[in-house]
């Protein structure tokens, strides 16, 4: 098996040797390191390596060189090896032109020079990119084989599943299945969609749970009692668990699909602190799970609370499979769900070209079709920007007037920047159509009342936000919507909650029950940012110590 490349490019022959040097001595052992000193003949080994099938895992490009800048160069090698990590090295004065590369060529990090020492300044980030490019990007495929036709819902289901789970998979069309052991798996069988692993073992139209314990995933606990049980691996639980963990609290996660939650589904974040070049929804959960399980966190996924009661000073969860988690404090972090569109046919063609939040699995599925996008908010803009990639067109259709009244202004402008973009203001899909997949859309405009059949190859929902709750009525106040209600917005008239026996107020971020602690998107009156619900989640710490001391 051949080693990827890290490729360097610097006129300056003293810092291209600095620079070889100290990528020898850190990746020489997983990666080929090539240092050239033009741009013109590095584009050239570029064409070569890519006509010969090599791979190139990172491009470190110098930015100030004559003919041809850094970013002139990342441009013209993304177009020949797309998936390689895009890394310039820049003077302080050329942070301008660090910006400017971030949105021309989506450049995945900047250098500053000099980078000494490079145990503090070189080595950690270009370590954490080659992390990320090998995520995505194993030459040898070891994982699981999903044969089902595209349209069917449970084929959908499953790839989703191992989509947001992390877990490498390929998806084959019944007809098209080419792989001799996925062949000699199947040896005839008719049922799909069925999951084929690299031991052999296939699987007819499973369960997610049969798939669950297959791939070794935790759905049970290693013991019945905790400091700290968190429901839900979205932001607001990861940053919960985390420093719970790091506090030495024993902290299980309990979490029913996959960690990331609405946040792990974006195609990109890109107004999150610290991350310039912005970093996609799904690599933001595989640190974060990465992370908190590096400090002992125990994470089961999938493995969903069903029930929550109360045993003198102890809070006790109870799960789908039974069995019961007994801990000192509770955090739920459960989050949201995209609203459904309770329109003619959604339910029959759900997961058959109708799809709720990005579903990045089916985006490579969409080339040259033409992609509808329901809703007016960040995530519907950034998908959009995702999908003007892959499809033919992508067409926004929003209930207001313009995408500026719901939208962050970086992504309307630039959005006004992609030709493929259109915009339907003022309208609402009314009805959807198909046979065994989505065919066409009604779109009624709500100015003039007329309506407008259009044939569409997908259809993505990114409308409200409802809270994933009903498990904990009658136990937590909620509000109408269903979101809980937290702090001090508990007290009516001055009065504590009903029940409440402790001398004090609730806490900032807890509910009517002590102990039992609401973060992230799922409480009354948070701010839905993905900076916002780390935040919440980081800080309940404070309050579970001062529960867990005075009680």
């Amino acid at each position: 098996m051949r080693k990827p490349y890290i490729l360097a490019i610097d006129d300056d022959i003293s810092v291209l040797r600095a620079v070889e040097r100290d990528l020898k001595n850190r990746f020489a052992a997983n990666f080929r390191v090539l240092a050239i000193d033009s741009p013109h003949k590095a584009l050239d080994t570029v064409r070569q390596l890519t006509a010969r099938g090599d791979r190139i895992a990172l491009f470190l490009a110098d930015q100030r060189m004559p003919l041809m800048s850094g970013t002139e160069f990342l441009e013209q090698s993304a177009a020949l090896q797309p998936a390689a990590r895009r890394v310039l090295l820049t003077a302080y004065a050329d942070s301008s032109a660090a910006i400017d590369a971030i949105n021309k060529v989506k450049l995945h990090h900047y250098l500053l020079k000099p980078w000494a020492p490079p145990e503090q300044n070189f080595y950690p980030v270009l370590a954490d990119q080659l992390d990320d490019w090998q995520a995505g990007n194993a030459e040898s495929f070891e994982g699981a084989y999903i044969v089902g036709t595209r349209w069917a819902p449970d084929t959908h289901r499953l790839k989703d599943f191992f989509a947001k789970s992390q877990i490498p998979y390929r998806w084959m069309e019944p007809d098209a299945v080419e792989e001799p052991r996925v062949r000699a798996a199947l040896n005839g069988r008719g049922e799909t969609p069925a999951v084929i692993f690299p031991d052999g073992t296939v699987l007819e139209r499973p369960a997610l749970s049969q798939v669950a314990e297959k791939l070794g995933l935790a759905m049970t606990p290693s013991r019945s009692f905790y400091d700290v049980v968190v429901i839900g691996a979205g932001p607001a639980g990861l940053a919960c668990a985390l420093y719970c963990s790091t506090e030495g609290l024993k902290t299980v996660m309990v979490e029913r699909e996959a960690a990331g939650g609405q946040a792990g589904l974006s195609s990109r974040i890109e107004n999150y602190l610290g991350f310039p070049s912005g970093l996609s929804g799904a690599d933001l959960a595989r640190r974060g799970v990465t992370q908190v399980r590096r400090f002992g966190t125990e994470v089961l996924a999938p493995a969903e609370a069903v029930g929550l009661k109360v045993e003198g000073e102890y809070r006790v969860v109870q799960l789908s499979n039974g069995q019961e988690l007994a801990a000192h404090s509770i955090v739920i972090a459960s989050g949201v769900q995209w609203r459904r569109l309770d329109i003619p046919g959604m339910d029959r063609l759900s997961g058959a070209g109708v799809y709720y939040g990005a579903a990045i699995t089916e985006s490579s599925s969409c080339k040259d079709e033409d992609v509808y996008i329901v809703g007016g908010a960040n995530s519907a803009g950034q998908a959009a920007v995702h999908f003007s990639e892959i499809a033919r067109s992508v067409c926004m259709i929003v209930r207001g007037d313009a995408l500026s009244k719901s939208m962050s202004h970086y992504l309307v402008e630039r959005i006004q920047t992609i030709p493929n973009i259109s915009v339907i203001p003022n309208s609402e899909v009314v009805a959807v159509e198909g046979t065994d997949r989505l065919e066409r859309i009604t779109v009624r405009r709500h100015d003039t009342g007329a309506q407008e059949d259009l044939r569409a190859g997908a259809l993505f929902i990114f409308i409200g936000a409802e809270p994933h709750s009903e498990w904990l009525e009658g136990v937590l106040d909620r509000d109408r919507k269903g979101f809980l209600v937290t702090g001090a917005n508990l007290l009516r008239n001055g009065k504590r909650p009903q029940g409440w026996q402790l001398d004090r107020d609730p806490y900032l971020l807890e509910t009517n029950v002590p102990g039992v602690f609401a973060v992230g998107d799922i409480r009354d009156g948070a701010v839905r940012r993905v900076a916002n619900s780390v935040g919440e989640g980081s800080i309940v710490l404070y309050f579970i110590r001062q529960y867990m001391r005075n009680r």
